[in-house]
């Protein structure tokens, strides 16, 4: 299906920006000079790079941040579409607003992200939550404050959610966590149509930004003092197909790659249909690059693959996996998986298991197949009880837990470089950090650490993390 490529002229966010301006001597005229935003962020790592955006933008409007509702003067919530425990949650915690709201009649409520962006969820919160005064999804994401002003002159709820391929920006202003570690979004949106999956119909057609654009924003991140950089989107390996600039994702991690200065490259998701022995080769010439890749299979069995559109056989998988191990004999692999999708048998399940205990993952992210209004799945016979899927996920989840367990034993006793990158003011192991490989390790020591590079010993482990000490 073609699509037309939108960029969004600088010149439009500059006005948005203005736009920002004028919102903040609107808000000074009415005797609100110390306006209070609240940003609540759910789902993926691509969601909190937009709640960068629009807490940038809020930040351009003169508010400062806090994390209570009920002192806030403006809410935005960020939501996400993919399963549906997220949505039931949000609506819930949406619901809970009433009583900031009464108590703060002057409180302005924002829903935005891929949950609205489905008709039926939209048409939701306007007949539904009244309180709510600003609901848009990801594609208007760029003219928040437009969109925000548009309610305050006419005092009338708006709702902007229209089916949308979406667009590529530049230049809004940006809010960051402090710390060490930032996002990088490199592209929007998926062309793959997984049949489970809303995420195409939510964020649009994939859309890569300029690799100049991206390799300025890692240099001025680095600058900045961020040492962890985790390059995002939907399928990063597909990165620029789009562009026709002879830049593809390997190449764009070298370009990252040679930017001086000591930090560490990351990056979600790989589509395995797209992973090819190029960018293994990349990630293992290049020195920055984590020796980490999260390589979603969702099934090990062939006919569930293909129901699924995924794209590749189980075969295909595993030999992806053994080419790239063959680079990296230390690479960390991770991955998702769905249990229960529609029509699955319990022997299609086992081959599932099989498959996990060939690749020996070093951690999985497992579901219980949830339905997705809009997608083919959800139009599938799905005869397997609740009861036998939760069976299933439960074995899955016994051996995803022991094959972590092993692996992070196997660290014990070794010697690793580590990034510092937080504090936790725990009594025994206040410090986290992180492997090359992305695993977490807990260590002695004061937050005057972070976002240093330490050699550890790791002494013990668990499950879900390392234990270790600081080498001298």
């Amino acid at each position: 299906m073609p699509y037309e490529r939108i960029e969004i002229e600088k010149a439009e966010i500059e006005r948005q920006i203005a736009l920002c301006r004028k919102l903040k001597e609107r808000f000074i005229s009415q005797g609100r000079k110390n306006m209070l935003a609240f940003v609540d962020t759910y789902g993926c790592q691509q969601n909190e790079s937009d709640s960068e955006r629009l807490r940038g933008y809020l930040a351009e409007m003169g508010c400062s941040f806090t994390s209570d509702e009920a002192e806030a003067d403006i809410i935005v919530i960020n939501t996400c579409a993919v399963r549906e425990h997220a949505e039931m949650r949000i609506l819930g915690n949406v619901g809970a607003l009433n009583h900031t709201k009464k108590a703060k009649p002057e409180q302005i409520i924002c829903v935005c992200g891929c949950m609205v962006q489905q008709q039926h969820m939209s048409d939701k919160v306007k007949h539904s939550y009244p309180i709510v005064s600003l609901c848009f999804g990801p594609h208007e994401l760029w003219r928040f404050p437009e969109l925000l002003e548009r309610y305050l002159v006419k005092k009338k709820r708006v709702f902007a959610t229209a089916p949308h391929e979406g667009c590529v920006t530049e230049g809004e202003p940006r809010v960051r966590d402090r710390g060490v570690k930032a996002w990088i979004s490199i592209m929007y949106g998926c062309n793959n149509f997984c049949s489970y999956c809303i995420v195409p119909y939510v964020r649009g057609r994939e859309r890569s930004r300029r690799p100049e654009a991206i390799v300025e924003e890692a240099r001025e991140l680095i600058a900045a003092g961020y040492k962890d950089i985790t390059l995002l989107g939907q399928n990063v390996n597909s990165y620029g197909k789009d562009l026709d600039c002879g830049v593809d994702f390997s190449e764009l991690l070298k370009m990252v790659n040679a930017i001086p200065g000591k930090f560490v490259i990351r990056f979600m998701t790989s589509h395995p249909k797209d992973a090819t022995e190029k960018l293994f080769k990349t990630m293992a010439e290049c020195e920055k690059c984590s020796h980490h890749i999260h390589l979603p299979v969702q099934s090990g069995n062939d006919r569930v693959l293909k129901a699924m559109n995924r794209g590749y056989s189980s075969a295909d998988y595993l030999e992806k996996v053994r080419i790239a191990r063959e680079y990296m004999s230390d690479l960390v692999i991770t991955t998702d998986m769905i249990v229960g999708f529609p029509g699955e048998t319990n022997e299609e399940f086992e081959d599932t298991l099989r498959l996990v205990e060939t690749v020996e993952y070093d951690s999985m992210f497992t579901f219980i197949y949830s339905r997705r209004e809009g997608t083919v799945a959800a139009k599938l016979p799905d005869p397997m009880t609740r009861q036998e899927k939760q069976l299933n996920f439960d074995k899955l989840l016994e051996t995803a837990n022991a094959l972590s367990l092993k692996k992070h034993r196997e660290y014990v006793g070794k010697s690793v470089e580590v990034l510092i990158d937080g504090y936790t003011e725990g009594e025994e192991y206040p410090i986290t950090s992180r492997t090359k490989g992305g695993r977490l390790v807990h260590l002695k020591g004061d937050a005057s650490l972070v976002g240093e590079f330490k050699k550890v010993k790791i002494t013990d482990s668990t499950t879900w993390a390392l234990f270790g000490e600081l080498e001298e």
